[in-house]
């Protein structure tokens, strides 16, 4: 836990390493918040969905999961799996997969990161939409829930981590599939 705290504190120091195209933060209270990030990639929503759910630990930072190996990661496609994170003994559920709609939208609930051990959840969306030839993917989160912590202080931070979660999946298709 203290690990990713010192992550989650320390992307503001890390710049932009994977910018995305469009990052809004909704809306945000003490109690809780709305966040959006979304990019574009020259990808089928079918291509982008199987990389998404099958090659997670290709794409997810290795700095952003408790082991610091992206490879133990896993997202089940069915209603009541796991986003898991397995290392031998050591195992983390990080979100509830809750709804599928495959090649179109993925919501998991749970809390990511120090936010589970600060009690809160959330609900996070993965959304594929065609888009220009390509598919515009959007990362949406929304949190919340009793903390002594003003959750609004963390939401730039937490913005950023997701900017880079959905940079990875990006970037990744980006490699995997370059525009001629």
């Amino acid at each position: 836990m203290i690990r990713s705290w010192c992550l989650l504190l320390a992307i503001p120091l890390l710049g932009g390493l994977h910018a995305p195209a469009h990052a809004e933060v909704k809306d945000q209270a003490p109690n809780g918040f709305t966040l959006e990030n979304s990019q574009w990639v020259p990808v089928d929503p079918g291509t982008a969905w199987k990389a998404f759910v099958h090659d997670v630990g290709k794409w997810w930072p290795a700095d952003h999961s408790w082991w610091g190996d992206a490879s133990k990661l896993s997202i089940s496609e069915k209603a009541g799996g796991c986003f898991c994170e397995i290392n031998g003994a050591q195992q983390a559920w990080h979100m509830t997969v809750t709804f599928v709609d495959p090649g179109k939208l993925m919501r998991m609930t749970g809390g990511l990161g120090p936010l589970q051990g600060m009690g809160l959840d959330g609900a996070l969306e993965w959304r594929f939409v065609e888009e220009k030839g390509g598919t515009r993917i959007t990362l949406w989160y929304r949190a919340g829930g009793y903390t002594p912590d003003d959750l609004g202080k963390f939401v730039p931070v937490i913005d950023k981590v997701q900017g880079l979660q959905l940079g990875g999946l990006a970037d990744y298709l980006r490699k995997q599939h370059p525009r001629p």
